[in-house]
């Protein structure tokens, strides 16, 4: 078969570098630019992460449903039909793109890493994993927890909505586009406390990558707490939280009329007869 395990699994470690290649990417041209010749400010970040979002799941979306996210993944599994023997192979594939990914965008960037931050610290390690209250004062951890649970049970609940074929979604070709609005516009409006990383992919692959490329203290917040942990454990129940929501609030009330519809980007694909 064509759409065969080993490509789904190919597709999710595509899609989640496209991804992570030009979420880091923007991250390190806007901190490693001059004040003077400023090349990008927050909304460029969001903007550049929500496209990344897009073109991500347009290269995986026909083979694997582009995940791209545990967390998603893991909501799928728990609401969707999605097959629990499947999830830690999309999540082991979801986390080595992002760390491929990472590494590209720490090599190609190493120059002007070297001359903003030689010593590779809290400075720019925010082009790679997220930090609490993005690397400031007065976002205890606590909140940050919080911020990623609403983050991405938001991310989730909305993504159900937009590829539940009952619910008068995008067509399939367009599903893509608006899922990357989506995460543009949690960017905006919920970047302050944690930096939105409502992925564990997206954050603990580039995390471990800066790691072994000299960022020392990859794994801690700028306070010196561990920190890692937090941007996998808070996106995962979040997205179990969104998926209970949405089919709480919205599922229940939907009719069943979705064989007569295009199968929604984020679903796990039928499987393809040979020729």
């Amino acid at each position: 078969m064509r759409n065969s395990y080993l490509g789904e699994l190919s597709a999710e470690f595509a899609g989640t570098m496209i991804l992570i290649l030009f979420g880091n990417a923007v991250v390190a041209q806007v901190v490693t630019a001059s004040s003077d010749s400023p090349l990008g400010d927050h909304d460029s970040i969001a903007w550049a992460w929500g496209l990344g979002v897009t073109l991500g799941v347009y290269v995986a979306g026909r083979i694997s449903g582009a995940h791209l996210n545990p967390a998603v993944t893991i909501a799928l599994a728990a609401y969707q039909g999605f097959a629990w023997k499947k999830v830690a192979p999309f999540i082991l594939a979801q986390t080595l793109g992002a760390f491929v990914a990472a590494l590209i965008v720490r090599v190609t960037y190493s120059d002007l890493i070297n001359k903003v931050d030689p010593n590779h610290t809290i400075a720019t390690q925010g082009i790679f994993s997220t930090l609490p209250g993005n690397g400031g004062d007065g976002v205890s951890i606590p909140t940050a927890f919080l911020d990623q649970v609403v983050g991405t049970a938001i991310l989730v609940f909305v993504i159900f909505a937009l590829v539940n074929a009952r619910n008068n979604p995008p067509m399939a070709n367009l599903a893509p586009v608006v899922i990357g609005l989506l995460v543009v516009a949690i960017g905006m409006a919920w970047g302050a406390n944690a930096g939105y990383a409502i992925n564990p992919a997206r954050d603990f692959g580039p995390r471990l990558a800066s790691f072994i490329t000299g960022y020392g203290t990859a794994f801690l917040d700028q306070n010196g707490n561990q920190y890692w942990w937090l941007p996998i454990v808070a996106p995962i129940i979040g997205g179990l939280v969104g998926g209970a929501f949405f089919k709480i609030l919205i599922g229940r009330y939907l009719t069943a009329d979705e064989d007569q519809l295009p199968q929604p980007v984020g679903r796990e694909p039928a499987p393809e007869k040979q020729a």
